[in-house]
């Protein structure tokens, strides 16, 4: 027998959520086949068993948080040299204990019986685990979807096309009713993604997790907050200059996050404490603070139905065009619901980019475990006046903080705020990537 323990999903994770188990008790699984999808507050991930074998019993319910190195469940191993054929199906297969029902999707795929359908299974376990969790929120079933991506695999587009399909199609086996025909049923559910005016939006269990880290973020760190205008003219001339020549050679768009994040991880190495967490201690040990000797920056990246927060890695070590690079790529990721858990891990100080979407000014919510967050706001043209008291027409940026009052006063946040903002107006309009 086998004991598989909750995971440990990143470095500072400390529990996992059951979010689904994608055996039942009974079945047979495959060694490094994902059996359960478990939750953190920032990703659902599948976990693949470690052994070959039958699912004999589940210690812990869908939607139940237990503590990393918690046993969830017991797989009994297929014997040396016995065969690693499926065991006999219980009573009450997976398929008919579950059932998922699903109308006629816009790709022509239909729910069926038929063995015909025998694939489906495999199309469930192909799809990502962002892919099965879109699956739920809307009530579609993946077995009954053919894949448009690559050898077959289900994607988020197929998911959302049937789900859109739901409020036109009609049952092929449904007779006609007699007298005056009912409304076709509308088979909408409210989501985050698509919420619906007058229904209850049910929280996923991402969103519930997100929801109570942030919480917990407010309530256990002190926050404090500032602000500072930077003059981005030469920088964002810099950045028009390479533009098209940078998406050309790397297929990413080069927007003004790469410049941003460089004089941010400058500014870190200048003022380290930015770049630290404090330690609450334990009754054993005192309270600390410690500094990270990493520089990994985590970006915040709002989608549909959640949000993310993927980390470039080692951003110190990287030109302009190395965290231009890294930072498409992860979002490219996050829209693709592709990012993995190792994209999530090891983040020390985060950057959010409100002013994609217009946003002015903006007090961020700190990631749990670091000392800041600071975002770039919306680029306006506006005149100003000048050090040498000439009047100007300048690309202007806020850039806002938010930061840990336990781990820095006001002196080294506003100091690490005015070196970001010397360090961007120094850069461009010339230079190399």
């Amino acid at each position: 027998m086998a004991t598989i323990i909750m995971p440990q999903l990143g470095e500072t994770v400390t529990e996992g959520t059951v979010a689904q188990w994608l055996k039942n008790v009974g079945d047979s699984v495959d060694k490094y086949e994902d059996f359960v999808e478990v939750s953190t507050d920032k990703v659902n991930a599948g976990v693949p068993s470690p052994v070959t074998g039958t699912i004999r019993e589940l210690l812990v319910k869908e939607g139940e948080t237990v503590a990393t190195g918690t046993p969830i469940a017991i797989i009994e191993e297929v014997g040396a040299g016995a065969s690693t054929s499926p065991p006999p199906a219980p009573a009450t297969p997976q398929a008919e204990a579950a059932p998922v029902s699903a109308p006629p999707s816009s790709n022509g795929a239909a729910a069926s019986s038929d063995p015909a359908a025998a694939g489906s299974d495999a199309a469930l376990r192909g799809a990502s685990p962002a892919v099965r969790r879109l699956a739920r929120e809307h009530h579609i079933d993946i077995r009954a979807l053919k894949g448009t991506g690559s050898n077959g695999r289900v994607t988020a587009e197929d998911v959302m096309a049937a789900a859109r399909n739901v409020t036109t199609a009609a049952p092929a086996h449904a007779a006609p009713a007699p007298g005056p025909a009912a409304p076709p049923p509308t088979g909408r559910t409210s989501t985050y993604a698509q919420p619906i005016p007058g229904t209850i939006v049910p929280l996923t269990q991402a969103r519930r997790i997100i929801a109570e880290r942030m919480v917990e973020s407010r309530r256990t760190a002190p926050h404090a907050w500032s602000m500072v205008e930077i003059d981005v003219t030469d920088v964002w001339a810099w950045r028009v200059r390479e533009k098209a020549r940078f998406e050309r050679e790397t297929g990413y768009k080069l927007t003004l996050l790469p410049f941003f994040i460089r004089a941010v991880v400058e500014s870190l190495a200048a003022f380290p404490l930015m770049n630290a967490r404090f330690n609450a201690g334990d009754g054993a040990t005192a309270p600390s603070i410690y500094v990270n000797d990493e520089v990994n920056i985590g970006i915040a990246i709002g989608l549909p139905s959640n949000l993310v927060v993927p980390v470039v890695k080692h951003a110190d070590k990287l030109s302009i065009k190395g965290l231009a690079a890294a930072a498409g790529e992860l979002i490219d990721k996050a829209r693709k619901g592709k990012l993995g858990v190792d994209d999530l891990a090891g983040g020390t100080f985060t950057v959010n980019n409100n002013g994609a979407n217009g946003s002015w000014a903006s007090a961020p919510i700190i990631n749990a475990g670091q000392a800041g967050i600071v975002t770039m706001e919306s680029v306006a043209k506006k005149l100003v006046v000048r050090d040498d008291d000439t009047i100007a027409i300048r690309s202007m940026m806020n850039c806002c903080l938010s930061l840990d009052h336990r781990v820095v006063d006001g002196y080294v946040a506003s100091g690490f705020l005015a070196d970001v903002k010397r360090r961007l107006e120094r850069m461009g309009p010339q230079g190399e990537l």
